[in-house]
């Protein structure tokens, strides 16, 4: 038991409560310490660093809205939809409590894309962060699950058809498939079970495992430090550091951080405020309008599409083909190809990487399109995780890369927004074919970083941050 500590008795309220409570939780205030006043982190952030602390926040908004509407809403399918049009219409304020947590769900994709975007163009995915990065890809796995499951609740058509839409993609893996999509709807078709089955993942066991991966994705951040727009580590064996041990190159998070986030908290909670009080739909993209019509399952919607967050990955989907199978085909032989002839392979390594394309072009012609729009779907999420191996470059940020490289990136960004863009809208020829470019860019983007990431002419990257004041 640890001994407790001693006051003046002449010290002000404050400060005897302050010692009280240290006496008896210690813990807290070690933890604290810890990761506010006494965690020094780098003093060059600018903008790009707000979406973390803005991605929490969006977390307590989602989890305190949600629980308000869970006081009245009834999952069940005769009662779902007109137990949210009785939160809209008779429920004290329910219509600002709905408007906020679907508006939140759509915030906390936006602030989540430009954090992992942030993490993407300074390198924060790099040695020693690669179990941070981890987390934060699982955090997103997570968050994509959680919009899923909750996208079923209002009982909606677009929420009916959708779910059943996404759920039949699951009956396209081969030997599971169907047994999978079973499982997951609980029934034959999109039914009560399956209303009740999403409601109690959505409100219970996803948060749950949210809240876990947020406290590792932050306590493996504080343990390993976070990384800045220079990419230079402020607490490594070399870095400079004053009399009392701390980094030369960096500030207490607590009060200076955590004033300058207020900063980005206020913009975005103008912004948040008026989309909910002048544009809760956004012209259709945050509730689309076939969602205010209760689900009827004998009348398909003309145009079945998923909210906005999920449509790059639809687009993907929707472009495989099976024209596009077969492109991919060629691809993987002429990979194969340029491996062999001008790779410096040894016989035997020749034959792997021959075998090993002929076993994936036999692969690609085994299973049909819909299958393999299913894996690259998939596969879009899954690649993130592998990028701290993937990213060869001898620079972390990239400030100090080509600008080549930058360009690159650009166009991946603006073929991401494409994707996101013609997801949303009803399949065409000249959609399909952007589409098929959009994902093959996409994966070329990450399978080819390991080649494209370390040529060029790199910029000599300074020992300490470059910083001016402000």
């Amino acid at each position: 038991m640890a001994e407790f500590k001693e006051i003046s008795p002449n010290a002000s309220a404050g400060a005897k409560l302050n010692n009280w409570l240290n006496n008896r939780f210690p813990t807290a205030f070690d933890a604290y310490r810890v990761h506010m006043s006494e965690y020094y982190a780098p003093k060059n952030f600018n903008f790009w660093y707000f979406f973390g602390s803005l991605a929490l926040l969006v977390l307590v908004i989602q989890i305190v809205t949600g629980i308000f509407l869970v006081m009245h809403y009834k999952p069940d399918a005769a009662l779902a939809f007109s137990s949210v049009e009785y939160i809209m219409r008779d429920v004290p304020w329910g219509w600002l409590i709905r408007y906020m947590h679907s508006t939140g769900a759509s915030a906390f994709f936006v602030v989540v894309y430009l954090h992992m975007f942030k993490s993407l163009i300074y390198g924060s995915y790099r040695k020693p962060r690669e179990l941070v990065w981890i987390f934060g890809c699982t955090i997103f796995l997570m968050l994509m699950a959680e919009a899923f499951f909750g996208y079923l609740l209002p009982w909606g058509q677009m929420s009916y058809w959708g779910a059943q839409v996404i759920v039949n993609l699951f009956a396209a893996i081969p030997f599971v498939g169907p047994d999978l999509a079973l499982l997951i709807r609980g029934d034959y078709v999109v039914s009560d079970a399956t209303l009740n089955r999403f409601f109690s993942f959505h409100v219970i066991a996803i948060p749950l495992v949210l809240l876990g991966l947020v406290a590792a994705h932050l306590l493996s951040l504080h343990d390993v430090g976070s990384n800045n727009p220079d990419g230079v580590d402020i607490k490594g064996p070399n870095a400079p550091r004053d009399a009392n041990g701390h980094p030369v190159d960096g500030i207490p998070f607590h009060p200076y951080y955590s004033v300058h986030d207020m900063v980005g908290v206020g913009v975005f909670l103008m912004a948040f405020s008026a989309i909910i009080f002048f544009a809760p739909e956004l012209g259709g993209y945050f509730l689309e309008y076939n969602n205010f019509i209760p689900a009827d399952q004998f009348k398909t919607p003309p145009h079945i599409a998923p909210v906005w967050y999920f449509t790059p990955f639809y687009s993907m989907l929707r472009a495989t083909t099976d024209v596009m199978v077969d492109v991919l085909c060629v691809l993987t032989a002429l990979a194969a190809i340029a491996a062999v002839v001008k790779g410096r392979l040894p016989t035997i390594g020749k034959g792997v990487v021959i075998a090993a394309a002929i076993i994936g072009i036999l692969m690609l012609k085994t299973f049909d399109a819909k299958f393999w729009g299913v894996v690259l779907m998939g596969g879009a999420v899954i690649i993130l995780f592998f990028l701290p191996w993937l990213d060869a470059s001898p620079v972390r940020s990239i400030r100090y890369r080509p600008g080549w490289h930058k360009v690159l990136y650009g166009i991946f960004v603006v073929f991401f927004l494409v994707l996101g863009y013609l997801g949303i809208q009803p399949p065409s020829d000249v959609g399909t074919v952007i589409a098929q470019i959009g994902t093959v860019y996409y994966f070329g983007f990450f399978l080819l970083m390991p080649l494209w990431s370390r040529l060029g002419r790199f910029k000599p990257v300074p020992e300490r941050i470059t910083f001016a004041a402000h």
